[in-house]
């Protein structure tokens, strides 16, 4: 599809949603409608270069109230790249410094014409909190330990751009599954459409209870290597953690870092993916990151295709058309 159709384009009257919280309660149809329309955005946008006009006039305001490189500038260049506004909100400089709540300095937000907000924050549950009081689109962008849903997406559509189909890939998830938002938000995308999920690391960071959702856990990552078609490495969350989970990052590096000899032990054409940030010689060494089997800076590139789906489907037009009286949502991108 030319640049100059799809900015006539209306959003998919079977995407219904104006929030994006998690991929825990999206179908599997409704994640492949946000892959294939990552598809579209990244072969008209000539690999997300170019510009579009679909969100002219839309304003996007990012809330974040944790530390973020890839999302955050990922967001912001998506949101432009598909002609939006965008206002960086700074917590620090903000009312909520003199006491103002979160729910009302949103709604003052939400006062001033923004059309969604993308929100980060290290409490679980707050997106879905603000979602409850905002009419506009909130999309979730990492909250606590919860869910990452826009980095599962660009693990999954990265992962599906080599293998196509995912049903029956292994996928092995490799580290702080217990603190890991990626990792849940994977592992939901994942076993929606079909892969195998082995859960891997220390016991103390991987319970044997994720087994209850229909996923294999392993301790042992020399085990697992021949087996896996996919590895996304997880890094350690020492921010998140109350005590160590494990003797010394140097044991932890010995045990479930990915390197050049377990490579070796590999399928030739397995991928290497990391969410980030990659911390070189704990959860990955430098070669291992560096090589032609690592996906990681692909990994990055396809975070803007993927967040430019999930701005235009949730802030996009719909268009609508009468019935008997009734008004009904209909597309013409697909």
């Amino acid at each position: 599809m030319s640049t100059a159709a799809l900015a006539h384009e209306t959003v998919p009257s079977h995407w219904r949603h104006r929030h994006l919280l998690d991929l825990e309660r999206l179908t599997p149809d409704e994640i492949r409608t946000l892959l294939d329309t990552a598809t579209l955005f990244k072969e008209a946008t000539d690999g997300c270069r170019r510009k579009l006009s679909v969100l002219n006039g839309t304003t996007i305001v990012t809330l974040f109230f944790e530390n973020s490189t890839r999302t955050k500038t990922s967001f912001a260049l998506a949101a432009r790249r598909l002609g939006a506004d965008v206002i960086d909100f700074s917590a620090s400089s903000s009312s909520l410094s003199k006491g103002e709540s979160f729910i009302d300095t949103a709604k003052n937000l939400e006062a001033m014409g923004v059309d969604a907000a993308v929100v980060r924050h290290q409490t679980p549950g707050t997106p879905h909190l603000l979602a409850q009081h905002l009419s506009v689109g909130v999309i979730n962008a990492g909250d606590g330990p919860h869910e990452h849903p826009t980095q599962g997406l660009l693990d999954i559509f990265t992962i599906k751009e080599r293998l196509g189909d995912l049903a029956g890939a292994t996928v092995g998830l490799v580290g702080d599954i217990a603190h890991s938002r990626t990792a849940r938000s994977n592992l939901w995308g994942l076993m929606k459409l079909g892969a195998k999920v082995i859960l891997c690391g220390p016991p103390t960071l991987v319970s044997e209870r994720w087994r209850e959702l229909g996923v294999e856990v392993s301790h042992d990552l020399d085990a697992i290597v021949p087996r896996c078609d996919v590895l996304n490495l997880l890094r350690i969350q020492f921010e998140r953690q109350n005590t160590r989970p494990f003797p010394s990052v140097r044991e932890y590096a010995h045990l479930y870092a990915m390197t050049r000899d377990r490579l070796k032990r590999a399928k030739k054409d397995l991928l290497i993916l990391a969410p980030g940030p990659i911390n070189r010689g704990v959860e990955v060494t430098a070669e291992v990151a560096d090589c032609p089997q690592s996906l990681i800076l692909g990994q990055v590139a396809n975070g803007l295709a993927v967040r430019m789906a999930v701005l235009w489907l949730t802030c996009g037009p719909r268009s609508t058309t009468r019935t008997g009286g009734e008004s009904s949502s209909a597309t013409r991108i697909y």
